[in-house]
């Protein structure tokens, strides 16, 4: 089988690309764009059979040049939730994405592809449904606007188009991402530099850290891509997150418990991390206030109707794994 996957060194990308190398597909085409070097580390080990740059990618797949691929994993994108720019939104997550599309359906490739929870927005609802769509910025927007051209040609597709909304992703190989890696990043890094991790406090009718959201462990959206590529006729949108949304106190909590575990040291509970000082509470920013999710959970129903029972980690098991991951880099 030979595939291609877009944003190969980022960090959902490469973990696919190492989970396909797991079930023994090596000729993997990776795209990206390395303008960022270090990135590159996100591949080391892995099995590939071609690199090339996205600027180049796109119109030679278009014009056949890769001969036979069965599947495009398209996970590039721009996924920074406060780029306000709107041109180079629409160009990078939507236009591009249009023309692999297309692209892909002349060739008869299938396309798995990255879409993600921001389009629903402000909804208090997350089902697959056009009521429940209110992105709030132009990178949800950006996502929303393709899914739709998605679901127009989808009953006349001869081949396989699957869209995953993806909640909010934690995991390994994500260190190159600044500011958008996971709460997860921030905390262990936070405790490790100062002892302590931070959290927003009151806002949006929820308690200090009471705000809650799907937290959706790597390896799980990796098993959900590879169950489809080995499904083909399961095609559609779909939401890719636990089905059960967890405060941001239970991330700290987690984080800080295994990086104790650690050091040997006993697990606490939120209320003594709080009272000792390694959890602590700061305003909700001016900036985000009327831009931010307060609480997302999805709804997992099509996807266990198509069949993908994957079994989700929760926080405390992922966070855990993660933190080791995380340890020998400390």
């Amino acid at each position: 089988m030979r595939v291609v996957v877009t944003g190969a060194a980022g960090m959902i990308g490469s973990n696919i690309v190492h989970g396909l190398n797991a079930i023994g597909i090596d000729d993997i085409i990776a795209v990206d764009d390395l303008t960022d070097g270090p990135k590159y580390r996100n591949l080391l080990g892995a099995g590939l059979s071609d690199y090339f740059d996205m600027g180049e990618f796109y119109a030679r797949f278009a014009k056949g040049e890769f001969g036979r691929v069965d599947a495009v994993l398209h996970q590039g994108a721009c996924s920074d939730t406060m780029e306000h720019d709107g041109r180079f939104m629409m160009d990078t997550n939507y236009r591009c994405s249009k023309g692999l599309l297309d692209a892909a359906q002349a060739r008869g490739t299938r396309l798995l592809y990255a879409s993600s929870a921001a389009t629903y927005g402000g909804s208090a609802s997350f089902r697959e449904e056009p009521e429940f769509e209110r992105p709030l910025n132009v990178y949800g927007y950006s996502k929303l606007l393709f899914d739709n051209v998605v679901r127009r040609m989808l009953p006349t597709s001869s081949t396989q188009v699957a869209g995953f909304r993806y909640f909010n992703v934690y995991g390994p190989r994500e260190q190159h991402k600044g500011r958008m890696a996971s709460v997860a990043f921030h905390h262990f890094n936070q405790f490790r530099e100062t002892g302590r991790v931070k959290l927003f406090g009151a806002y949006g009718g929820y308690g200090a850290g009471q705000q809650s959201r799907d937290f959706v462990f790597v390896d799980d959206v990796v098993a959900v891509n590879l169950w489809f590529l080995q499904n083909p006729g399961a095609s559609g949108i779909f939401n890719l997150g636990t089905g059960r949304a967890q405060p941001f106190n239970d991330v700290a909590v987690a984080t800080v418990n295994a990086a104790r575990a650690l050091k040997g040291e006993t697990a606490l509970p939120i209320t003594a991390l709080v009272s000792q000082g390694l959890v602590e509470y700061t305003a909700f920013p001016d900036a985000l206030v009327g831009k931010y999710q307060c609480f997302t959970e999805a709804d997992l129903t099509q996807l266990r109707t198509v069949g993908c029972d994957h079994v989700f980690s929760d926080v405390a098991a992922g966070v855990q794994a993660y933190a080791n991951w995380l340890a020998p880099f400390a």
